[in-house]
């Protein structure tokens, strides 16, 4: 009879594995094209079984794959002394989620047994060390960089995660372990979730959580830290599934990460940059609301897409991603991220308010510059002007003989033609004082220093 199939021909969620696979998932930093590769559909790569019809109608939303490939097992090489686990088959995944964001997956399937404290060991070296890990004896990341003809080559983010699906005697005794009980066997499922970093011997159960609907006592077992997630028991569309959710996850986190990141570095250039000019703080707004909209972009179509269960909605995988989602605490990040995003949007309107209400000013203050220029060039001009035409009139009261700067014999004419305008000005300098005076005593200020406003005046008096 076929693993994970019952004896009336349905597919069951449940299976046996005779070979330990070891799923790593490494997010990457930067951004990878989704468009770069074209491996095919991530359907057609893997078997989701009965979960395929919801994957299906979400498919927009999926990572997509941009490289694909099965490589030889010896070339992986891992640093430090040689490794007791013997790989038999090892395939190279790289998927981007719809805004760029790309995820490493390695699958390896081991060949022989896999005592817990050597997979323990394995998956501390991969985590750990993961930069100096090699494939042909290139650091991995050159060898996928190259393979996607990325002008810079990628990097490690800081996210990773590890599913391993037990087999043979492996799988045996973890599925005899009931995460429940502090008992001498649940030593593998913790040495395994460690990583090997607990004493020998030692049981703990801090951080390690096993969601109570995919616990079924002896038949399957989904227990998992923050970076390590133990699935036993389970067929392999389901474990393509789990595969799948812990992906969005890992992705999700890496996101909040990045926007967490580019909003200091946002509010750092809000308090660092120099506006010495309206035209520099309108270039700044630009680019901060620019900014804005791409971390608005990230947390809806880079982690809200990811953390609920819309995608699948089934009860054996909801679990997991509940579970894992709240080990990695996404969701208070994603609250915290939302909230700094939008303070950051509150404080680019404050400015955007701000530099309207200086650029305004800025025009009024030109508009009344203008109106006085003109004002005193008419003023300035209207003199000289009636002197000239009286000069220019042909009577008698015009001496050809004499200068026309002769005040003695047309100081009157220059008394008539200036007289008005300085009368005028006196004038309205006056009434300018006296608008001045009244305007300051609109608010008198009180022997102790506080500011009360004037007694209203009575209209009768």
């Amino acid at each position: 009879m076929v693993p994970g199939t019952a004896s009336n021909g349905r597919v069951l969620d449940s299976a046996t594995r005779e070979l330990t696979r070891i799923r790593l998932l490494f997010s990457l930093a930067g951004r990878v094209d989704p468009t770069a590769g074209r491996p095919g559909r991530l359907l057609d790569r893997f078997d989701f079984g009965r979960f395929t019809p919801h994957l299906r109608s979400s498919e927009a939303v999926l990572p997509v794959p941009v490289l694909s490939e099965r490589l030889a097992p010896d070339d992986l090489e891992l640093p430090g002394a040689p490794h007791p686990l013997a790989l038999a088959a090892l395939g190279l995944l790289v998927v981007t989620s719809p805004r760029g964001d790309a995820t490493l997956l390695m699958d390896c399937d081991f060949a022989g047994e896999t005592p817990a404290v050597a997979v323990a060991a394995w998956l501390a070296t991969t985590c750990f060390e993961r930069d100096q890990l090699r494939l042909g004896g290139r650091p991995l990341l050159d060898v996928v960089s190259e393979r996607l003809n990325l002008r810079e080559p990628l990097a490690f983010g800081q996210n990773v995660h590890q599913l391993v699906f037990p087999g043979g005697e492996l799988r045996v005794e973890l599925l005899g372990t009931d995460g429940a009980d502090e008992t001498p066997r649940s030593v593998p499922l913790n040495e395994i979730i460690y990583r090997g970093r607990l004493p020998s011997g030692a049981v703990s159960h801090h951080g390690v959580q096993v969601p109570p609907n995919l616990r079924n006592h002896g038949v399957t077992l989904s227990a998992h830290g923050r970076g390590v997630s133990v699935q036993a028991g389970w067929a392999a569309h389901v474990e393509n599934c789990l595969t799948l959710v812990a992906v969005g996850l890992v992705s999700a986190l890496a996101v909040l990460q990045r926007t967490r990141l580019a909003t200091f570095e946002m509010m750092r250039a809000n308090q660092q940059a120099l506006m010495d000019s309206p035209y520099e703080v309108r270039s700044l707004i630009s680019r901060l609301s620019a900014g804005v909209n791409e971390l608005q972009l990230d947390l809806a179509f880079g982690v809200e897409a990811y953390v609920d269960s819309l995608l699948i909605p089934e009860m054996v995988l909801e679990g997991f991603q509940s579970s894992l989602r709240d080990a990695l605490g996404i969701r208070d990040s994603l609250d915290n991220s939302a909230r700094m995003v939008e303070r950051l949007t509150s404080v680019i309107n404050a400015r955007s308010a701000a530099l309207d209400a200086a650029l305004a000013e800025r025009d009024d203050r030109r508009d009344r510059t203008v109106s006085g220029l003109v004002a005193a060039a008419t003023l300035i001009a209207l003199p000289p002007t009636l002197l000239l035409a009286f000069f220019g009139v042909n009577g008698t009261d015009v001496d050809s003989h004499r200068s026309i700067l002769d005040l003695h014999s047309y100081g009157a004419a220059y008394a008539l033609a200036w007289l008005p305008f300085v009368a005028l000005f006196l004038v309205g300098f006056l009434l300018l004082r006296r608008v001045s005076g009244r305007s300051g005593s609109l608010l008198d200020q009180s022997d102790d220093g506080r500011v009360t406003l004037p007694a209203p005046r009575n209209p009768g008096s």
